[in-house]
This record gives structure tokens, sequence and C-alpha cells, in this order.
């Protein structure tokens, strides 16, 4: 009995001596966390961004007005529509997970039905901070973007960085280094409901 009793303190000890080295891991959850809710807290409101970085692939951005709308939100997930002119097709959307924050990009066609080329994105791989968080590529992307003939995109890294005026959504891989950058001192009128997400 004296035996198991020890042997279950030490386990017990043990664990909570794992869960004190884990602190760090609390940090790192605490500024993602911090990252979403600044996010989060442009629940509703939609903002009018500029292309700051990119070259001749990026041309369908050129002229075009650019809208991101903050437009659903719970405590694990937030949707936020991506318009570009009159192509409503792009959602990001952001979710906590056990490990971390993922990003995925649903991607729709007028009718609501899904792109071939849909929820690709990536986890963040370390902690990041409260005001950018970056989101490597992910296997089942890479399966996807294999499979529709962009191997371009198989090493993609997306970004995303928010301040008190701005927010930044950034895409980077060799040769590619688009952003685009987002006033949020100025909330403008809401745009039409994506494509999918009436």
């Amino acid at each position: 009995m004296t035996h198991s009793l020890s042997l279950s303190l030490s386990l017990s000890l043990g664990a909570s001596f794992s869960l004190l080295l884990a602190a760090p891991t609390m940090a790192t959850t605490t500024k993602q966390s911090q990252f979403f809710d600044a996010i989060a807290a442009h629940c509703g409101q939609a903002f009018e961004g500029k292309v700051t970085a990119g070259n001749s692939a990026d041309s369908a951005f050129s002229g075009k007005k650019l809208v991101m709308h903050v437009r659903e939100c719970s405590d694990s997930e937030l949707k936020v529509p991506f318009h570009v002119g009159e192509d409503h097709s792009r959602t990001w959307v952001i979710t906590k997970t056990d490990t971390g924050l993922r990003l995925k990009h649903d991607h729709r066609h007028q009718d609501g039905s899904e792109d071939k080329v849909t929820m690709y994105g990536g986890d963040t791989q370390d902690g990041g901070s409260a005001e950018l968080q970056s989101f490597p590529v992910d296997a089942f992307s890479i399966d996807n973007f294999k499979q529709n003939g962009l191997t371009q995109s198989v090493t993609n890294v997306w970004h995303m960085g928010i301040t008190d005026s701005q927010f930044i959504y950034r895409l980077t891989r060799e040769n590619r280094d688009f952003k685009v950058t987002f006033d949020l001192t100025k909330p403008v009128a809401l745009p039409p409901t994506p494509w999918g997400h009436e």
C-alpha cells in the first residue's frame, strides 16, 4: 500500500512538473488568443484595403475594390470574407485548435458550390505574437494544389498581422510576396453576402 501510495504521489508530482514545463506553451496560447480577440473586436465591421506588395501574378487584384468583412465570430472561429471587386468567392476561416491557430481559405462559386481549390491553408507552427501569426501550408493543401496543377503553391506561407490601425494579409513563397493592407481606422459599408454563406 505504501509503495502504491508513493508511486501515485511521484506520478502526481511528475505530472505537476510536466505542467510547469509546459507553462511557456500556455503563454504562447495567450498570444494567439490576443491575436484572435483583436480581430474579433472588429466583428460586424468591414474595411477597405490596398495591395502593398505584389507582382504580375497578382493582376486579378489590380484596380479592384478590396474589402475584408469580419462577418461571423464565435469563441473558437472567425469567418472573414475577402471581397475583390464583384468577386465574393473568398472567405478566410480562422480557428482555434488544440495546438494554436488554423487559417483556411473557403473558396466558392457564385452558385455557392465549393471551388475545387478550397479549404487550403495551414496551422501555426510557433507562438507568433499578439500582432502577427504565420500559417505554413499543410499536407491537405499540398495535395490539393498538386491535384489541381498548382505546384508553385506547395511552399506557401500565409501571414496575418493586426495593430490598432491596420490588418495585413500576406502570402509568401519563393519569388512571391503578396500583401494587402487594410485600414482599420475607417470602417466602410458592408459588402454583399459572400457566395455560399447565405
